[in-house]
This record gives structure tokens, C-alpha cells and sequence, in this order.
């Protein structure tokens, strides 16, 4: 009995399932016939259910109103289209997607038997390592990154809202550093240490106020702690000076705590991880002294800081301490140390595919830059269209464009086309984030190549021929990633219009709302001006709309015998 129940049980999900892929299929393909099956059965059941009692009725209460109900009735129409496409519009310009579209994907496709849709959120944003949470789905470029170059919290980003009033980084942005910090400065034993239970206790606060303050408290505890000098060095000091020698402290620290852990590290498991908190920490501290070096100045310093780094850590690759050196080295116009930089990190396999796909927007453009170069003092669009482009030429303009196809938002920050904001704290490859954090600090070096801009600007637009629909097709690399824009959404503050590519036309529930506002508008305003002539237009558009329909029913009528319609009545 028992096996049979358990039989039944297993049988019967299967047949509603298949009752339900087929009514969903029928739907599909053969909704034309369940529309003639419907109209058929009205047809049918007009005398019983007394429709034609009901049409006439209906005509009578039609012709007894007035001009001025028809003059309400089309005002209202206008009125409530009007609010949707002015709701619709504000939806649009802020998530990039119609309302109506989205609520009839989510709710009405799953009734129907279609896949439901995740939500943008789901296939966003991991940080630094690129690594999927479990269970995600989410395509791999879509992931977000830690910004290499990221300004300090004090002495620029808060210096910045002083200025304006305005904030900087999102809440989003903050949020993820904020993990960063807790992944990459923390380790499980820090528990058994009040000075490393008190930092880590300040790396969850969202109060920067009551960070520091936790931070003073671990300095209290502990003079050697290490993450407490860097989070006052980013978050107290209000400028670089001040910050550089907060990171001092925190260099000499950090250095004694990493060498302790390192004749411990093979004790067990946990000495290990000491280990590598501590690694980290003073790898991030080496790190931003370079970068005060190079805001103070001191490019061969900083070239040098970062060269060491490299060295003495080379698994730490994900990183990027790379862009930081190809930055200060086109400071220093070392172009000869830029081409091997680029020799060893362009053109590898990524972390998260086999294709030769380059890092970054930094590694693409600063290609397209030295090639550029070359030519790029003596170009003229008018003699290059009269001869051809020259080898040389030829090889900087496709290096162009394999940039552009990268990323496509750079050029308009290059070519000020677009005003630039204060980089994010994490971007995404190949968004319009990463364009911002690589214009913000490389425009610079391509105003000082003479001529590369203009060779640019002559040049970027001609990359979307070569791939007319990114999204489903790349040239060079894999299809432009859809999810970018909601993304950089998130990434980049509200007052900052975001790019989008490709450019997005307007759902048609705008246009459709658009045009239905203006229509019945246009319809109160002749209703209320010539009403008599109104109602004639109407008669006649209404008497011209069903007369097919007549036409039809008639010659159905006169088809089938009398008998036939008297026995499917009765039924």
C-alpha cells in the first residue's frame, strides 16, 4: 500500500508538470487558435447570455452622453498616461530598464511556463580574488575588483566632500572594502589578541569616527598593531604627508610581526594563516608608501618600492601592483620600461578563462599609447585617407580599437567628452568604473604624447562597425558582459551620469505611453472644440471598425443552416 501511495505520489507531480509544459507550449504556439476558440464560443453563447440585448443596451447609454463626458473621459486617459510615462521614464533613467517590461518578465513569463529571470543583484559583484559565491552564476567579467590606484579616505576622498558637500563613494563601495579589510587584515586567532580583537572589531564599524577611535584603542593595547597605524594612515591622516609617515609606523610594525609569524608558520594551521594576514598587511603597507611617494613626487622612489614588492612577492599577482608601476613609469616617460612591463602582463591567460584576454583597461590602453606614439606626432586624417595608413599606423589604430572593444568608456574620459569624478574604491573590468579610476590617472600621459589624442578621436568610433552587436559577439574578445551597467550602478555615486554601451533605445512601453498621451489629449482638446463633428468621426470610425466583423458574421450566418446554430444554442 505503501509503495503504491509512494508510486502515486511520484506520478502525479510528473503528469501536472507535463500538463503544465504543454498548456505553456500551447500558449506559445498556438495562441491564434485559443483566441478563434474563444471568439467561436461567445459567438455561440451570444443568446444565452443575452449579449446582443447587452450591445444594444450599451449603444442606447453611448448616444444619450453628452460632449463633455467624452471631453473627461479623454482628459483622464491623458492625465494617468502621462503620470506612467513620466514614472516609466524616471525608472528607466535610473535602472536602465522599463518597470512594466521588468514586472511582466518576473511575474507574468513564469505563469506562462518561461524561465524566471534572476535579479540583477544576483550576478553581481564579488571583490579583489574574483572568486563566485557558492551557488552564483554570475558571468566572470561581471566581477567586481579591488581599484589598484584607490585615493586614500582622508586625505582625498573626505578633502573632496569638504569641498562640496557631495559624497564621493557609495555605500555599496564602502561595504566592500570594508570586507576587504575584514578578509585580507584578519585571521581566526585574532580573537586570543585584545589588540588584534579590537582592529578587527574597528573593520566592521560604519562610523569612521568610531573606527578610528577602535584603532586608538588597539594602539593603546598593542604599540606593534600594525592594521591600526594603516586604518588611522587612511582614514585620520587629512594628507598625504601625514599619511606616508602614519604608514611608516606601520611599515616597522608590520615587519616585526611578519617576521615572528614567519618562524611559526609551519606550526599548524593557524600560525599559518597568522602568517598570511601579516604578509598581506605588510605587502598593502609597502604598496601605499610607493603611492605616497609617487603623489609626493618621488616617482624613482615609488618605481623602486614597487619593483622590490614585486620581487619579493610574485604570487600576489592578483593585486595588480603592475598598473602602479606602469603609472609611475610613464611619469617618468620610461617607455622602454613600460614595453617590458607590458611584454610580461598583456596578452596572458586571465584568472578566469584561457583567452588572451588583457587585465585591464590599463593594460589595453597603455598598449594603444606606446603604439601611438609612434606615429602619432606626424598623423593627419586628410593625408592618411589620400596615401593609406602607413604599417606603423596601421598597427596603432588596431590597438586602438582592441582597446575600445575592451572597454569602450574610456575614450569619452580621454577625449573630455565626459567630465571625470573621484575613482571608486572597486571597479568593474571593462565598466565604466574602471574607465573613470583609468582616465582619472592616465589623461595626463596621453596629453603629453603630441598628437595621441587627436589620433584617438579620429580613430575609437570606427571599433563599433567591426562589432555591431557586442553583446552577443565580440571581435577580439568575448561579447561586451550585459551586466556592467547595474553594476556601475552601484559602484559609482548617484550624482555621476553613468555610461552606457551599448546604447540603450527606449522600451517601448515609453514610447507606447507616449504616444497614447499624446493621442487622447489631442482627442479632448477637438472633443472639447468640435464636439458635434467629434461624434460624427466617431460613429463613422466605429461603423468602418466592425463592419468586417459584420461582414463575417453574416456570411457565417447564411453558411450554416439555422438548425445547426438552434442545436449548439441549446447545448
Amino acid at each position: 500500500m505503501m509503495a503504491d501511495a509512494s508510486n502515486s505520489s511520484s506520478q502525479s507531480p510528473g503528469f501536472t508538470e507535463k500538463l503544465k509544459s504543454w498548456l505553456s507550449w500551447s500558449w506559445t504556439y498556438l495562441w491564434l487558435l485559443w483566441f478563434i476558440m474563444l471568439l467561436f464560443l461567445i459567438y455561440i453563447l451570444r443568446t444565452p447570455l443575452k449579449l446582443q440585448e447587452s450591445l444594444t443596451a450599451v449603444t442606447v447609454f453611448l448616444n444619450t452622453l453628452t460632449p463633455k463626458f467624452y471631453v473627461a473621459l479623454t482628459g483622464t486617459s491623458s492625465l494617468i498616461s502621462g503620470l506612467i510615462l513620466i514614472f516609466e521614464w524616471w525608472y528607466f533613467r535610473k535602472h536602465g530598464t522599463s518597470f512594466i517590461e521588468k514586472v511582466s518578465v518576473s511575474h507574468l513569463r513564469p505563469l506562462l511556463g518561461g524561465m524566471e529571470s534572476s535579479s540583477a543583484s544576483s550576478q553581481l559583484f564579488t571583490s579583489i580574488n574574483g572568486e563566485a559565491e557558492p551557488g552564483s552564476s554570475s558571468v566572470s567579467e561581471c566581477k567586481v575588483w579591488r581599484n589598484p590606484l584607490n585615493l586614500f579616505r582622508g586625505a582625498e576622498y573626505s578633502r573632496y566632500t569638504w569641498v562640496t558637500g557631495k559624497e564621493p563613494l557609495t555605500y555599496y563601495d564602502m561595504n566592500l572594502s570594508a570586507q576587504d579589510h575584514q578578509t585580507f587584515f584578519t585571521c581566526d586567532t585574532d580573537q586570543l589578541r585584545p589588540a588584534d580583537a579590537a582592529i578587527q572589531k574597528a573593520w566592521r564599524e560604519r562610523n569612521t569616527q568610531s573606527r578610528i577611535k577602535a584603532a586608538y584603542q588597539a594602539i593603546e593595547i598593542n604599540q606593534e598593531c600594525a592594521a591600526a597605524y594603516v586604518l588611522l594612515a587612511e582614514e585620520e591622516a587629512t594628507t598625504i604627508t601625514e599619511a606616508e609617515q602614519r604608514f611608516k609606523q606601520a611599515l616597522k610594525a608590520g615587519e616585526a610581526s611578519y617576521r615572528q609569524s614567519q618562524l611559526i608558520q609551519h606550526h599548524g594551521a593557524q600560525q599559518d594563516a597568522q602568517h598570511r594576514r601579516d604578509t598581506n598587511v605588510l605587502v598593502y603597507i609597502k604598496r601605499r608608501l610607493a603611492m605616497c611617494a609617487r603623489k609626493l613626487g618621488r616617482i624613482r622612489e615609488a618605481v623602486k618600492i614597487m619593483r622590490d614588492l614585486m620581487k619579493e612577492f610574485p604570487l600576489l599577482g592578483m593585486l595588480n601592483i603592475h598598473e602602479n608601476l606602469l603609472e609611475a613609469l610613464l611619469e617618468l616617460q620610461a617607455y622602454a620600461d613600460v614595453q617590458a612591463v607590458l611584454a610580461k602582463y598583456d596578452g596572458l591567460p586571465s584568472f578566469f578563462s584561457d583567452i588572451s584576454l588583457p587585465k585591464s583597461a590599463t593594460i589595453c590602453y597603455t598598449a594603444a599609447l606606446l603604439k601611438a606614439r609612434a606615429v602619432s606626432d606626424k598623423f593627419s586624417p586628410e593625408t592618411a585617407s589620400r596615401r593609406g595608413l602607413s604599417t606603423a599606423e596601421m598597427n596603432a589604430v588596431e590597438a586602438i580599437h582592441r582597446a575600445v572593444e575592451f572597454n569602450p568608456h574610456v575614450p569619452k574620459y580621454l577625449l573630455e567628452m565626459k567630465s571625470l569624478i573621484l575613482p571608486p574604491e572597486h571597479i568593474l573590468k571593462r565598466g565604466d568604473s574602471e574607465a573613470v579610476a583609468y582616465a582619472f590617472f592616465h589623461l595626463q600621459h596621453w596629453k603629453r604624447v603630441e598628437g595621441a589624442l587627436n589620433l584617438l578621436h579620429c580613430t575609437w568610433e570606427g571599433t563599433f562597425r567591426m562589432i555591431p552587436y557586442p553583446l552577443e559577439k565580440g571581435h577580439l574578445f568575448y561579447p561586451y558582459p550585459g551586466c556592467t551597467e547595474t553594476a556601475d550602478r552601484e559602484l559609482l555615486p548617484s550624482f555621476h551620469e553613468v555610461s552606457v554601451y551599448p546604447k540603450k533605445e527606449l522600451p517601448f512601453f515609453i514610447l507606447f505611453t507616449a504616444g497614447l498621451c499624446s493621442f487622447t489629449a489631442m482627442l479632448a482638446l477637438l472633443t472639447h472644440q468640435f464636439p458635434e463633428l467629434m461624434g460624427v468621426f466617431a460613429k463613422g470610425f466605429f461603423s468602418t471598425l466592425f463592419a468586417p466583423l459584420n461582414f463575417a458574421m453574416e456570411k457565417i450566418e447564411n453558411f450554416m443552416p439555422s438548425s445547426f446554430w438552434h442545436q449548439l444554442t441549446r447545448i
